[in-house]
């Protein structure tokens, strides 16, 4: 961790210098400045406040940037400069619903640049336009109705992810791991990849590109943004592999045009009728694989923490979950009127999403110049929504910084308060594909096991999402 600060303090200080001087000898003329913008600061030439956003997740509270500012600005809107683009965070219930109800009107989905280096699409668009096709495609899939079918599959991958991993260990460290199960899932309702070695083989390389897609945009050697560039290649080229060896096995009928979304993607044409290139295939499967398994990872490593932590909330998981257990006949697997059952283990798994969320928000471009809470916004510009400004807000949420699964009995929070998934045309497609093998996770965690935490106050990190910074280590004791 001291060498990843190091690196990190060694790139902002080279990077700083390097911008600033092109800044200061080759800046372009002045354009006329908006007028009546939100109250804030740009902080450094070019780079802005980025630096200050990322550390806030280093040090283990994200939050403490938006706060800070929400504070100083007396204002829960306010301009900054993130990722090399003049921002506008908006926080707040209401600053949801406006960005969420205004998507592809006032506003648009948008990724910094750099992550088309990592995703480079074979169709020379960009990354933002490749996910629009692919949320016209994904919807039948996600359905709860295309998902129940996959939930059996769920839990056998959840059984021998237990037995394999966890099973002959007196501890384990627990986040690598929840990373493989939720991987070995997606590669099986993906690409139906089933074979624990490749499974694990591919987690490798896809953790490179996780690592690297929120990291400083600078291309050197060893820079964890160089690593994902080239892993992401070698996924792709893997990827391209199984797509062939998948064509012909469809076209001699040794694989089903429904088995997986491997296969609906080949069978599949744009409203144009044209059907993806292999190539243009494997670059929407890597997507889908990194943010197919991420989240849930995420949700899964901080569930056992919190299990840990809070006896009680352990046991009301438990006790829910072993009577489902003993309606079923030994060696049935789980099916979907189970999984409606578990009522207070989704609620616990709400509020970690909730104090954990591995969504931490998301940027929006802004379309055409509109005017907001008397603030303009300017055309260009990037707006910056924060889950935080929300989740951990005691206007919104009683005592926010403490557990309490009731918050999401009968309706739940309000409107726009919780939204570890985002929200409106935006909202994550995979929401109930997450639902689903998170249950399954803590079913068939806690029937076999009670465990303690062997770093009891262990620091939470976030870059870019929640992890415990040593991995979170517990100590196993086996339910006979």
């Amino acid at each position: 961790m001291e060498l990843s600060y190091y690196v990190y303090f060694l790139t902002i200080f080279v990077l700083t210098i390097t911008l600033t001087l092109n800044f200061l000898f080759f800046r372009h003329p002045k354009s006329s400045s908006p007028t009546n913008l939100p109250p804030g600061k740009s902080g450094f030439p070019v780079i802005g406040e980025t630096f200050q956003y990322l550390a806030s997740g280093w040090r283990g509270h994200p939050e403490s940037f938006i706060y800070d500012r929400i504070r100083n600005y007396s204002s829960y809107i306010f301009r900054t400069n993130l990722m090399l683009e003049q921002t506008v965070v908006f926080c707040g219930a209401p600053a949801h619903k406006f960005i969420f109800s205004n998507e592809n009107k006032l506003v648009q989905s948008w990724w910094p640049s750099s992550v088309d280096k990592i995703f480079p699409s074979s169709n020379q668009t960009s990354s933002m336009e490749e996910a629009i096709k692919m949320r016209k495609m994904l919807p039948n899939f996600f359905k709860p109705e295309a998902l129940q079918r996959y939930i059996g599959m769920m839990d056998i991958i959840a059984r021998r992810h237990f037995d394999s991993d966890w099973g002959k260990n007196d501890y384990i460290v627990v986040f690598p791991l929840s990373k493989k199960f939720t991987f070995w899932i997606a590669c099986r309702i993906f690409l139906s990849v089933d074979d624990p070695k490749e499974v694990e083989r591919l987690l490798e390389r896809f953790n490179l590109v996780a690592e690297g897609l929120l990291s400083l945009p600078v291309d050197l050697p060893g820079t964890p943004f160089r690593r994902a560039i080239n892993a992401s290649e070698m996924i792709r080229g893997e990827l391209i592999g199984i797509i062939k060896k998948r064509k012909i096995d469809l076209t001699e009928g040794n694989a089903s045009p429904v088995q997986d979304i491997l296969s609906h993607m080949l069978l599949t044409a744009d409203d144009d009728g044209k059907f993806m290139t292999e190539t243009d295939i494997a670059d929407k499967i890597l997507g889908l694989l990194v943010g197919g398994h991420d989240t849930a990872s995420s949700a899964c490593a901080f569930i056992v923490k919190y299990l840990a932590e809070l006896p009680e909330v352990y046991h009301g998981v438990y006790n829910e979950q072993m009577e489902i257990e003993k309606s079923k006949a030994q060696g049935e697997l789980l099916n979907w009127n189970d999984i409606q059952k578990m009522k207070y283990s989704w609620n616990v798994a709400c509020e970690v999403l909730r104090l954990a969320p591995p969504l931490q928000g998301a940027f929006r471009s802004v379309l055409v110049d509109f005017m907001y809470e008397g603030f303009s916004i300017p055309k260009g510009w990037k707006i910056y929504w924060s889950a935080h400004s929300t989740h951990k807000n005691p206007e919104y949420f009683s005592d926010p910084y403490k557990f309490d699964p009731s918050r999401f009995e009968g309706s739940g929070p309000a409107p726009y308060t919780f939204v570890p998934f985002g929200g409106g045309p935006r909202m994550c497609p995979g929401k109930e594909y997450a639902r689903l093998e998170i249950l399954v996770f803590m079913h068939n965690l806690v029937k076999k096991y009670k465990w303690e935490m062997l770093i009891p106050d262990e620091k939470i990190i976030v870059n870019p999402m929640p992890v415990p910074e040593k991995g979170l280590p517990v100590r196993l004791f086996p339910i006979s």
